[in-house]
């Protein structure tokens, strides 16, 4: 029987949330003395049913339509609760069944047929059968923008459309071929919600009570720049085959807490006062594990952390500049100033747990010599002070830190004293989240670099967000004025079969890296926990994202 979402809100949750006063206590107390424990055993018949987790996190975005915030890092945790997908994609970019039991496509990969579980339902018990499907595939491509619903960003451009052919078949058409919709089914951005939902307007779909999907959890309650609280949905019976468990979530309650403060999450962590802490320095993490916490540094798919290069913006429109700055960041020094032995160094513009990637990092190796002759040809001379200048203009720089990435700040000030040897004279300008999403855009006249962090499922979307072609981002503001990378992003976004699309992605990924148009940092690892040892089995999708469906605690 399904249970409604009043009865479940009106149900008193079993751990009472802490305020932030008392976890300003809690970090009085883990100053105090020392805090620790090792893993427990697992091995005690199985996981434990019940019990309540507390997840502290340092923001919770600005809005809950489900399309305007299903790929954000932070209410994309609270979605992978509330909603399924059609299919799971794991950490190598694998698809296999969830919602949908079964696919297929055609020879051309320009129709894709889905075959659909039976019996599965939203939690307001609208089946979600074929023509929920439907509905979902239509406002995942093309948004509303009369309510002020976006499309998901990645979503295969060339939509056509769906059809129910049955209450369990979907037959999806696209106007060229479109080889990664099956893995794009799994991005985060695909969330099933219920047809009820999706027909409100935005500024009630914007209240997270009415939000419904058919996750394994759903809204007990929430308060804005608060909390949010999930209880387990009870008849929940159709999780992903990949996590080898379908039946109902083993924990009775997910409490997500905002704590701005990255020390007091931790600290809280660490005493006991709450189970997980997102985003902590990278620089705790082994005196974190040496204490018996769990840490985890998973890597997403999608792009490495880096910056697009604004070619219409002086000195950045010349070639030479651009590879000089690619020539001139040490990433070893990154590695091991900033990060731990977890992290990788960056072999291309996309992370190399990506299916189709190649290693390209000599492209763009750390040589300050190389870095130096490249200014110079350009007509940058060293003057005063060490900065170089070019017909009285001073060779400047203007970084932004990504406010997404809890790292991003102290890799640009390590950036900036790498290049200010080699005469660049570099400012960092550090926004909020909110402020930063306001000011700071790809392909604006005051950005020269954008710091990118983008997570996707399949190589195949990776073409279509480069220029501007349909509606794509143009991450280096060529519009369509680059004829090769034209043609390479049109063969891999075209090809029919990974063996026509290998060749062209290689090909792809060493263009723009010659051509200085990105310059890699470091492999992403944009979501970091540490956890405590009570808490056992919990999973990382291909996206990175912490799912608690099979976890459970001591």
């Amino acid at each position: 029987m399904t249970t409604s979402r009043a009865a479940h809100r009106a149900r008193p949750a079993r751990r009472a949330l802490r305020t932030i006063a008392a976890l300003a206590t809690t970090v009085a107390l883990a100053a105090g003395c020392s805090s620790g424990g090792t893993e427990p055993s697992a091995g005690s018949g199985g996981p434990r049913q019940g019990g309540d987790i507390t997840f502290l996190i340092d923001s919770l975005g600005d809005t809950w339509i489900p399309n305007n915030s299903a790929i954000s890092s932070f209410q994309g945790h609270i979605w992978g609760h509330l909603t399924d997908k059609l299919v799971y994609v794991d950490e190598n970019g694998e698809a296999s069944p969830w919602i949908a039991e079964s696919w297929e496509s055609n020879d051309t990969a320009t129709e894709f047929t889905l075959h659909l579980r039976q019996g599965v339902t939203f939690s307001d018990g609208i089946p979600l059968d074929a023509e929920a499907v439907v509905t979902n595939l239509d406002i995942w491509s093309k948004g509303d923008p009369d309510r002020g619903i976006n499309p998901i960003g990645l979503f295969p451009k060339n939509y056509d459309r769906a059809e129910a052919v049955d209450p369990t078949t979907v037959k999806v058409h696209f106007s060229a071929p479109t080889l990664g919709f099956i893995p794009t089914l799994g991005y985060h951005g695909s969330i099933l919600i219920s047809p009820a939902t999706i027909a409100l307007p935005a500024d009630e779909q914007a209240d997270l009570t009415n939000d419904i999907g058919s996750g394994p959890f759903v809204v007990e309650s929430w308060k804005e720049g608060d909390h949010v609280t999930l209880r387990k949905r009870a008849d929940y019976d159709w999780g992903p085959e990949a996590l080898g468990h379908t039946g109902a979530a083993h924990l009775d309650s997910i409490t997500y807490k905002l704590v701005a403060e990255q020390s007091l999450r931790v600290a809280s962590v660490q005493s006991g006062q709450a189970d997980v802490a997102y985003n902590p320095s990278p620089q705790e993490l082994e005196s974190l594990k040496a204490a018996g916490f769990v840490t985890a540094v998973p890597r997403y798919l999608g792009f490495v952390n880096g910056y697009t290069i604004n070619t219409a913006v002086a000195p950045f429109d010349d070639i030479r500049v651009r590879q000089a700055l690619q020539h001139g960041i040490d990433r070893d020094e990154i590695l091991s100033t900033v990060y731990t032995s977890d992290w990788l160094p960056a072999e291309s513009l996309i992370q190399s747990n990506v299916p189709g990637v190649a290693d390209h990092s000599g492209t763009f190796a750390f040589d300050a010599a190389e870095a130096g002759r490249l200014l110079d040809e350009a007509g940058w001379v060293k003057g005063a002070g060490g900065v170089r200048t070019k017909d009285g203009t001073p060779l400047q720089l203007t970084l932004y830190p990504n406010p997404y990435l809890a790292t991003s700040k102290a890799v640009d000030e390590l950036v900036a004293q790498q290049l200010t040897k080699l005469g660049f004279q570099v400012n960092i300008q550090a926004f909020d989240v909110v402020t930063y999403g306001e000011r700071v855009e790809i392909g604006s006249g005051a950005v020269p670099a954008y710091e990118i962090t983008r997570s996707f499922i399949d190589a195949g979307t990776v073409a279509g967000i480069l220029t501007s072609a349909d509606n794509g981002e143009d991450w280096f503001n060529l519009g369509e004025s680059d004829q090769k990378l034209n043609e390479l992003r049109d063969t891999v976004a075209g090809a029919a079969s990974e063996d026509a699309r290998a060749p062209a992605l290689d090909e792809l990924q060493g263009y723009v890296l010659e051509q200085g148009y990105f310059v890699p940092l470091t492999q992403i690892v944009q979501r970091i926990y540490v956890q405590s040892p009570r808490l056992h089995d919990v999973t990382y999708n291909g996206i990175a994202y912490a799912n608690y469906y099979t976890a459970w605690v001591e």
